[in-house]
């Protein structure tokens, strides 16, 4: 059943995702000396947290494999700055935003929006959660566009903060998420995009530990209990995010619903690209 925590979720997280599948945010750190997809990645999303080790984003970020993060962090920190990267990732998206929606990025709506769900932003409450208290210090932007694109990524890693915490309650670590997501689509867990590439030694060890767990059966398709944990994981995380959209009240969110509607329909038109 979607709560009205996941529902806004579904709502505003097309808006960030042009950070990572439109073009114009990585040729915009790629400008600043940046080398390609991942380090421009691992800049922009780290940025918030200023030149912090990689001991420390990997730990925010939670699921990736040992060393990925230590190939970009820190040396993308002797390339740019931590405030460069996050000006150009912004700026990025919002030239991403701008040509996918059109007339939509200057109308009354997409302001209305953006000032209900930076509302959210600024009231979420961010104990425990690093990455989204870090965005959450930086100043809201004021041209709209840039406004809605700040609150969808502070809101986006708020409710990734609590997901992270509901895996390492559920005990399901790193990695180990993306093969349960992927398995639980009904697909085979080695073949999600971001380990598919990753060699046998890397991913048989976490097949195993989720098979030893009773999540994924001897063929690596998710069990009843794996579907069971992944509920309960997905139930808690709706929990600790509910909290942002608590200071809107229901007429808010009702309000912002309305208004991210023609928004998101257009965004889901494009895959965010």
């Amino acid at each position: 059943m979607s709560t009205p925590a996941r529902a806004l979720h579904d709502l505003l997280e097309p808006v960030h995702l042009v950070t990572y599948f439109s073009e114009e945010p990585t040729a915009q750190l790629e400008r600043l000396g940046l080398r390609g997809y991942w380090d421009g990645y691992m800049a922009g999303r780290a940025a918030p947290l200023g030149t912090a080790s990689a001991a420390v984003v990997h730990a925010a970020f939670y699921n990736f494999f040992p060393g990925e993060v230590a190939r970009h962090v820190p040396r993308v920190w002797r390339v740019t700055t931590p405030e460069e990267a996050l000006r150009a990732r912004q700026d990025g998206a919002v030239l991403a935003l701008r040509r996918i929606l059109g007339p939509l990025a200057d109308s009354p709506g997409l302001a209305e929006a953006a000032d209900l769900a930076t509302a959210a932003a600024a009231g979420a409450p961010v104990e425990g959660r690093v990455l989204s208290a870090a965005l959450q210090a930086l100043p809201a932007p004021q041209e709209p566009v840039a406004r809605l694109w700040h609150a969808a990524t502070v809101l986006r890693e708020h409710r990734g903060d609590g997901h992270h915490a509901a895996l390492v309650a559920h005990d399901v670590r790193g990695p180990e998420a993306h093969l349960l997501l992927w398995a639980s689509l009904g697909h085979s867990p080695r073949t999600f995009g971001r380990v598919h590439h990753r060699p046998a030694r890397d991913l048989d060890p976490l097949i195993a530990r989720l098979q030893g767990a009773g999540l994924l059966d001897e063929h690596e398709r998710i069990t009843d209990c794996g579907l069971a944990l992944r509920a309960s994981v997905e139930e808690a995380t709706d929990a600790a995010a509910r909290p942002a959209y608590d200071a809107l009240g229901e007429a808010g969110v009702a309000r912002l619903v309305e208004t991210m509607a023609p928004i998101t329909t257009r965004l889901l038109e494009t895959g965010s690209r």
